[in-house]
């Protein structure tokens, strides 16, 4: 596309300067280099990490006695990072008090995160996946200080001193 004499780069369905988007470093791809992600890299990746969560050591006792309907939560959280990374609105539901009901400690998010990184790295190419470890390190820093397990850690510093009461 030409725009005053200029040649604009434009990719259809991305965020592009012919979109009413506009782009912004929240968009969930670069522009260039790689092929765009879809529904079913999703899938993928939240398939490949349930069966490891499954199997694992850490968080399998909780997954496992929490989820009876495994094809459902995956079905459900694809639904979520769908909304979260590709911005489909096709979520409707709340993480915070899906997770308040069980056992999870604030270890249990670090294992996570581990996990998740891993399979990212896994199974899609390194800038999808650290989009993915991206959003979920700021989920995970938000239910964990939502549910009350730790010291707001990730939390960003405003440099507003704290002081104590008399």
């Amino acid at each position: 596309m030409r725009r005053g004499g200029v040649l604009i780069w434009v990719k259809a369905g991305w965020g592009g300067v012919a979109d009413t988007g506009g782009v912004n470093d929240s968009d969930p791809l670069p522009p260039a280099h790689h092929e765009p992600l879809t529904p079913a890299h999703i899938a993928l990746l939240v398939g490949r990490f349930y069966a490891k969560v499954r199997g694992d050591a850490v968080l399998g006792p909780v997954f496992n006695a929490a989820v009876h309907d495994w094809d459902e939560h995956q079905r459900t959280l694809v639904s979520f990072w769908s909304s979260v990374v590709l911005r489909t609105a096709t979520y409707r539901g709340n993480p915070m008090a899906a997770h308040r009901a069980h056992p999870i400690r604030a270890e249990h998010f670090d294992h996570w995160l581990a996990l998740w990184r891993e399979t990212a790295l896994e199974v899609m190419v390194p800038a999808h996946a650290q989009v993915f470890i991206d959003h979920a390190t700021r989920i995970g820093y938000s239910l964990r200080y939502g549910l009350g397990l730790g010291d707001r850690q990730g939390a960003r510093q405003i440099g507003i001193p704290v002081i104590a009461g008399e």
